[in-house]
């Protein structure tokens, strides 16, 4: 509607009084809204809706403290639960994880690709009544994560509304055409304006040198000249289990289902004990997605009906391949689950679903799996988007980069429990313990993952919302781990019915998701 209105150019500008609702895990498809704005001057931009969740701090009877809403001060008055908890920062003035986005957006300086395989970038800014004297340029270049060269730019000549090219002076020789090559740049005060310090930054951005490519071979190749490493063998004979093993490694997968429910290597259990990893197709629902029903209109994803059908093995040169096959008759879809496993014990997983084209079935969360992991993996190392959340509509202030984190840091606590903690554009993510050992996943594009203390299930209300807080949501001692080939963006237009953008939905259709799990030592 709103670029309908700008189209027709008008003679009265377009200001709206709400846009953009900033309720829980929010301001997904954010940048849309102001490519239209920038698009049409008589689009002049909007009011977010609104500024500060308004709660305050309340306690259990035990003490317990926690941001209180509507419903929870007695049993009597009128209450629209946690209506009033929609802004960009929380009660105590700490920011969300989409404020960062927001002021991303809002930032008044751009870079524009010149020849960046010469160093030259176009300056924009997009002021209308100052230059950037008062600025100055910090840039750096990354190969795959790693920064390679950096400079400052001092003097930047940039006129109100205008676009100035500057030589950086960065040289790509030498650089593996293997390598993604990214260009970082931030802007910084020269001098102190107001509330904002020297050196405070107040845009940056990153631009592509070199595109991402994904690894041909997912599996690592050994770089001992005589590998004696035995090939991994089946035991077949278990009434319960199926069984591969090899010389550092045991992966059980349960013959009642076909998942992997015991995955040992080098001495140590990558699993929680009864954890399976299985497939995954449900979030636990945020506020948006409550508002527009979607926790009843989705809810057949949550737990579908997975038949086995059968649970096949045979070897392939040095590999072992595994293959379960399942009918979904709730959902009208076949499923295969295919394991190669290798002599070390890495295992690419091939996760495949074929839908019923003439069935009419409703759109999902996520595709994906997921698995309960010892709880000694409890740190994090990944080369994607960072170092705070993001999902596929709310990643642009994100960063591409190598992070290393903890699992505690992962989980952020929103007034009401819902879906946070999902990186995006991942290459790869280690799971590892304090002496570097563990788990990577690598995928032959970039996925989606997250690493939690909580489950879905505990941060998921389930058909209607309940007076809970994520404050109170009990912990798990074990690490909960999803992995993604997509998820569902997150929506912004408002809490009451609508949807994320086409582009950003997981609609009902065929899906493959390909990722390898393989063990890492001594990674710090």
């Amino acid at each position: 509607w709103c670029e309908d209105y700008a189209k027709g150019n008008p003679d009265r500008p377009l200001i709206q009084c709400e846009y953009a609702h900033a309720m829980g895990n929010s301001m997904g498809n954010f940048k849309e809204y102001w490519d239209i704005i920038r698009k049409y001057p008589t689009y002049q931009g909007g009011f977010i809706w609104d500024f500060v969740d308004q709660s305050n701090r309340w306690h259990t009877k035990d003490g317990k403290e926690f941001y209180g809403y509507g419903g929870d001060f007695n049993a009597y008055d009128a209450s629209d639960n946690d209506f009033n908890d929609n802004g960009l920062i929380s009660p105590d003035r700490v920011f969300n994880p989409y404020a960062y986005e927001v002021g991303y957006i809002y930032q008044n300086i751009w870079l524009k690709p010149v020849d960046v395989q010469k160093g030259i970038i176009g300056i924009y800014n997009e002021n209308f009544f100052r230059d950037l004297s008062n600025y100055y340029a910090e840039w750096e270049l990354l190969a795959n994560g790693e920064a390679i060269e950096s400079g400052i730019v001092m003097d930047l000549k940039v006129a109100p509304q205008q676009t100035a090219n500057v030589q950086l002076g960065y040289s790509l020789d030498g650089i593996c055409a293997c390598k993604e090559v990214l260009l970082n740049v931030s802007f910084r005060l020269k001098n102190a304006e107001t509330l904002l310090p020297a050196g405070h930054v107040v845009a940056k951005q990153q631009l592509t040198i070199k595109d991402y490519q994904a690894p041909k071979d997912l599996f690592t190749k050994s770089v001992v000249a005589h590998d004696e490493t035995p090939s991994p063998t089946v035991e077949d004979n278990d009434q319960f289990y199926l069984i591969v093993k090899g010389e550092s490694f045991q992966i059980d997968f349960k013959r009642r289902d076909g998942f992997v429910c015991l995955y040992d290597v080098n001495g140590m259990s990558v699993l929680n004990e009864g954890a399976q990893l299985r497939p995954n197709f449900w979030r636990a629902p945020t506020d948006n997605d409550m508002g527009a029903g979607l926790q009843l209109k989705y809810g057949i994803w949550k737990n579908p009906e997975m038949k086995l059908v059968s649970l096949q093995h045979q070897s392939e040169g040095d590999k072992v391949i595994v293959t379960a096959k399942y009918d979904m008759p709730s959902v009208s879809a076949k499923l295969d689950l295919v394991y190669r496993i290798d002599k070390k014990g890495a295992m690419e997983v091939t996760q495949s679903m074929v839908a019923d084209k003439a069935a009419k079935v409703p759109n999902m969360f996520r595709f994906g799996m997921r698995a309960e992991l010892n709880k000694n993996l409890a740190h994090i190392q990944y080369y994607g988007r960072g170092p705070i959340e993001n999902y596929s509509d709310r990643n642009n202030c994100t960063f591409i980069g190598k992070y290393n984190q903890s699992v505690d840091e992962q989980f952020y606590s929103y007034i009401r429990p819902q879906e946070n903690g999902s990186k995006t554009d991942i290459r790869w993510w280690n799971q590892v313990n304090r002496a570097g050992n563990g788990i990577q996943l690598v995928s032959e594009a970039p996925f989606t993952a997250s690493a939690l203390h909580y489950t879905i299930e505990s941060l998921d209300d389930g058909q209607m919302k309940d007076q809970r807080h994520s404050e109170l949501v009990p912990r798990t001692d074990y690490v909960n781990l999803c992995i993604d080939k997509v998820q569902m963006g997150l929506g912004c237009v408002n809490s009451w019915g609508a949807l994320p953008l086409e582009k950003y939905m997981v609609p009902y259709q065929d899906y493959s998701f390909k990722f390898v799990i393989r063990p890492v030592q001594h990674k710090f």
